[in-house]
């Protein structure tokens, strides 16, 4: 061979091995975002699902800012937030907004404070019916570790999108305050508004995103926000899926309220389910709990007068949430069916609609199309009267576990089933 494209080919073999050696970091990176939190999002002047409950806020957001408490539930170090303007009829302007580690109160860690730029610019217009991220940001995300988002709006701006929130997690002040750490004469709230969604860049094996979808029992009713004391269910079994060692982010997409086949307190179960379960970034698993106020809210048909009319059957609810794992094993996305909690004692109750809930979780008993029943009904129910929750977990309603019952609903779940 010539001598000179000997050297010639030398010269190229050891530009392929240089180019083989070089790090993968240099190649175009993915960002594979995974949800640490977020919230069903659903239409303001909805009823509340127990009337005067919830504290009606002021109509429209005027020149006001907002901070909101969240409880991530999966570490990052770069993260986006989502903000929703779902149910809004005009065009919703966020003038400023901003992230920080969660202090006292409405107060947040100064050092962390973190403006939140949208295509690079500090304002973002959100069109109706639409959300927007946030750009990534650098943070220093831990779960458990509660953060609060801030954002400011001008223009007056009626209120559209939002999710109702125990005490304690959301406050308003007026004028643009979203880089101030201490908001010493906030206004607390019972609402969520436009934030939706808070997503994580962690290092490391992918996580499993869990997310709980249902109605009050899953969402938590007349349960503390205290981000130092979880109390709800899906907050406990984020808990004890942390001590395994794995990576795993819990979601709450729980609606109080909520229907599987009806609109009543936000969008039916059957239509968010795509956008509040499927839709959260990573989503592997999901749990669902949901029918019971398809039942106990029902009233025989032809009857009037009462907040929710009709009478859906127990082959309708069936099929209702057949429909939705089937939508999730299309997606590549597991199921966990939960059986409906006892309800004997709550005002709804009666004898016909608790042979209606016998029919549904005997069918769930059957894990038709799903990947894993959780007996709720089991796990709760009081054994000398199996139609009622026992008392040391009931609220006080008869509908509702307490702390002590969310406690046993986590610990009824059974792990492996989460890490398959």
């Amino acid at each position: 061979m010539n001598p000179q494209l000997r050297r010639l080919g030398a010269m190229l073999a050891a530009a392929l091995l240089f180019a083989a050696a070089l790090p993968a970091a240099s190649a175009p990176s993915q960002t594979a975002w995974t949800a640490s939190w977020a919230a069903a999002p659903q239409r303001y002047g909805e009823p509340a699902p127990v009337p005067n409950l919830a504290p009606a806020p002021p109509a429209s957001l005027d020149d006001a800012s907002l901070r909101q408490r969240l409880l991530p539930t999966l570490d990052g170090r770069q993260v986006r937030v989502r903000f929703s303007n779902l149910f809004g009829s005009e065009p919703l302007h966020i003038d400023a907004a901003s992230l920080a580690r969660s202090g006292d109160g409405a107060q947040v860690d100064g050092d962390t404070l973190r403006r939140l730029h949208f295509d690079g610019h500090d304002e973002v217009s959100i069109a109706p019916g639409a959300e927007a991220w946030s750009d990534p940001v650098v943070f220093a995300l831990r779960a458990g570790q509660a953060v609060s988002v801030s954002l400011h709006v001008e223009r007056p701006t009626p209120f559209a999108t939002v999710h109702q929130l125990a005490p304690g997690a959301s406050w308003r002040v007026p004028g643009d305050a979203v880089l101030q750490p201490a908001w010493p004469s906030a206004e607390p709230s019972a609402w969520n508004h436009i934030v939706t969604g808070l997503d994580a860049v962690s290092p490391g094996a992918p996580a499993r995103v869990v997310v709980a979808f249902g109605d009050s029992i899953t969402e938590g009713a007349g349960l503390s926000a205290d981000p130092g004391r979880p109390q709800r269910y899906p907050e406990r079994l984020a808990a004890r899926l942390g001590r395994t060692g794995g990576r795993f982010a819990v979601i709450n997409a729980g609606i109080s309220g909520n229907r599987l086949l009806a609109d009543w307190v936000g969008p039916k179960g059957v239509d968010r389910f795509q956008r509040d379960a499927l839709g959260q970034s990573g989503v592997t698993h999901v749990v669902v709990l949901i029918g019971i106020n398809d039942i106990g809210f029902s009233l025989p048909e032809g009857a009037s007068g009462g907040p929710v009319e009709g009478q859906p059957s127990a082959a309708e609810l069936i099929a209702g949430l057949q429909r939705i794992s089937e939508e999730a094993h299309a997606r590549g996305v597991k199921v966990l069916l939960g059986t409906l909690l006892p309800f004997k004692g709550a005002a709804t109750w009666n004898r016909e609609k608790e042979h209606r809930r016998q029919l549904v979780n005997r069918w769930i008993r059957g894990r038709r199309m799903v990947d894993g029943l959780i007996d709720f009904d089991a796990a709760l129910r009081d054994p000398k009267h199996p139609q009622a929750l026992r008392p040391m977990f009931d609220s006080g309603d008869h509908l509702h576990p307490g702390e002590t019952g969310t406690a046993a609903m986590a610990n009824v779940v059974d792990l492996q089933l989460l890490l398959k």
